[in-house]
């Protein structure tokens, strides 16, 4: 009897204490002078989602890179994103699809709204044409886990483009996964120096197959297939490039 009575008071107890702490956090009783539970530290982190080598079935190899890294706090942050490509034995330099400075702020869980400017060109020359935009943007993850990053650019020509990412992990271990990934362009007006159709641009769509050797190193194997379409497709044909193509990627994914 003596237990079941100290089981009780102690429960009563824990009650008790548990919502003067519910209170103390929602500033019902703690004093003005107590400082907050929680504070928030800014911190930073920088991911390669993709360095790899590809091996398309048509065209050239070409070393491709897709990076994002910010510094902050949980609401407020400043990110750096940047993707582009090497294309082996051309001749050229490797080209920025898009090298980008945000300010970014979370606005839902899991979602935040950014916003910033944007270049593309080339990365040490000028070999390849160059452009510079505005960029508004909304980065997060959907329900069951799909990780989407969607952009609408305005270029300082005032040509309209938006873009679609979305990819998803299947964990098959604890280390091993799937990942597929698909990608879509879409543009309002016409740019023929880019290669930019009106309409729907693109779409590809991957599939890799990593394994964690640590949270932060991830090799990779994989494959891809994309379509361009429409006056893109137009373009494309014109300048002697195919319009639609499988390949297969090997690389790396880097957290730090």
């Amino acid at each position: 009897m003596q237990i079941k009575h100290f089981l009780t008071a102690a429960s009563a107890a824990l009650m008790v204490a548990t919502m003067a702490t519910a209170n103390a956090d929602d500033g019902y009783d703690a004093p003005d002078s107590w400082p907050a539970p929680m504070q928030e530290h800014n911190m930073g982190m920088g991911l390669f989602d993709r360095l790899e080598y590809s091996v398309p079935d048509k065209g050239q190899d070409a070393v491709v890179w897709d990076f994002q890294g910010w510094y902050g706090g949980d609401v407020n942050r400043v990110y750096v994103k940047s993707e582009g490509e090497n294309v082996q034995g051309d001749g050229e330099d490797a080209e920025f699809e898009s090298l980008e400075l945000l300010y970014s702020r979370l606005v839902a869980d899991f979602w935040e709204l950014q916003g910033g400017i944007g270049y593309q060109g080339g990365v040490f020359s000028d070999d390849h044409a160059e452009r510079t935009y505005a960029v508004v943007g909304l980065q997060g993850v959907m329900p069951y886990g799909i990780e989407t990053d969607v952009a609408l650019q305005l270029s300082d020509d005032g040509d309209v483009a938006a873009s679609f990412e979305g990819e998803y992990d299947l964990r098959l271990t604890q280390r091993l996964y799937l990942q597929p990934r698909t990608e879509i362009a879409v543009a309002a007006s016409e740019v023929d120096e880019f290669g930019v159709g009106e309409g729907l641009n693109s779409v590809r769509v991957g599939l890799r197959l990593g394994y964690e050797v640590t949270r932060r190193i991830a090799p990779y194997v994989g494959a891809y297939w994309q379509k361009v379409y429409g006056d893109t497709a137009d373009l494309s044909r014109a300048s002697g490039d195919s319009t639609e193509d499988t390949g297969v990627v090997a690389g790396v994914k880097l957290m730090f």
